[in-house]
């Protein structure tokens, strides 16, 4: 039996209640055309997130999801909210007078290449506070995931996570946890002992082998080893187009990724982590979670955008009936 199940994730799950997550959404503006912004002649605006990413993910797979955060008293933190609704996810805004919406900026120096700017120091959604999490939000939830960029963008924010993870564990509510490391946010020195301490307090982890190592001093297998030890549940590791890995207590699992001709693989991780979490919410085994997880990522890297291509259902079944050539390891 998976720890969602002992837990009772899998049947909140399929009563309807939410996986909930919280941190900073921002504003979104995309070069519409390969080339720099130095350059470029438009740009799209958007919005995007790692956790509300995941959040509209879950949303497209049929999965009840509620995403906490702050955004500015300006358009852009309207147009967040807005398109976090419209996409069906419940939303908790905390609207901050004293901040601006955070704003990133997204450039294809290539076609097959992104590279991303952020503009978020001091902004609405890095005062992400505590108290911004009403009482029986985390409580009566399914499942509760977070991600190491929140716990760094800022120390309120970081108590934050902090506070939803105490609040998860004594609702007796099972927390997934994204390392998700951003070097621009702090040094490995610096991000390593937070990451850590957030890792060893989830059900579930997701890293790729390098935030695996950051956390745990070591290599990635030997770090997963210690997490599993320390009680965690699963570790799943993320390695992109090449696939993806599950340690499930003495048991590990291995699923190929896809060959596919990627136009934006921002987000494609996100698309990953609501894959496998849908999955192992239905009550399916490690091997099949990766397999949807590993599907997701790849749809998610076929047309521009953070969360845009998140596929649902009907889409995924689309997808392999098209023939998804699996990657041979």
């Amino acid at each position: 039996m998976s720890v969602l199940a002992e837990r009772g994730a899998v049947d909140r799950a399929a009563a309807g209640h939410a996986v909930v997550t919280l941190g900073e959404t921002m504003a979104l503006a995309r070069a519409t055309e390969a080339g720099s912004l130095r350059h470029v002649g438009s740009l799209a605006l958007g919005v995007g997130g790692a956790e509300s990413n995941v959040a509209i993910a879950l949303r497209r797979l049929g999965v009840a999801a509620g995403w906490a955060g702050r955004v500015g008293d300006d358009p852009l933190g309207q147009r967040v909210v807005r398109e976090l609704r419209a996409e069906g996810v419940d939303v908790l805004a905390t609207v901050d007078p004293a901040a601006a919406t955070g704003l990133m900026l997204k450039e294809r120096p290539t076609a097959a290449t992104t590279a991303v700017y952020y503009y978020r120091a001091g902004s609405a959604g890095s005062r992400l506070h505590p108290d911004d999490m009403p009482r029986g939000w985390i409580e009566d939830a399914a499942l509760l995931h977070v991600t190491g960029i929140t716990a760094l963008i800022s120390p309120s924010a970081r108590d934050a996570v902090h506070a939803a993870i105490q609040r998860a564990r004594a609702a007796g509510v099972p927390v997934s946890f994204d390392i998700n490391y951003r070097s621009a946010l702090a040094p490995p020195p610096v991000a390593a002992p937070v990451l850590r301490e957030l890792a060893e307090a989830a059900d579930l982890v997701f890293g790729g082998e390098d935030e695996l190592e950051l956390i745990g001093g070591t290599d990635a297998d030997a770090a997963a080893t210690a997490l599993l030890a320390g009680g965690v549940a699963e570790v799943i590791v993320k390695r992109g187009a090449v696939g993806a890995t599950a340690r499930v207590g003495a048991d590990t699992v291995d699923a190929p990724g896809f060959r596919i001709d990627p136009v934006d693989t921002v987000g494609a991780g996100d698309a990953f982590v609501a894959g496998y979490l849908s999955s192992r919410l239905a009550g399916d085994d490690p091997a099949t979670a990766l397999h949807r997880g590993n599907t997701c990522g790849a749809i998610a890297c076929l047309t521009p955008g953070d969360w845009e291509a998140a596929p649902t259902l009907r889409e995924i079944e689309r997808f392999h009936r098209a023939g998804g050539d699996p990657v041979q390891r």
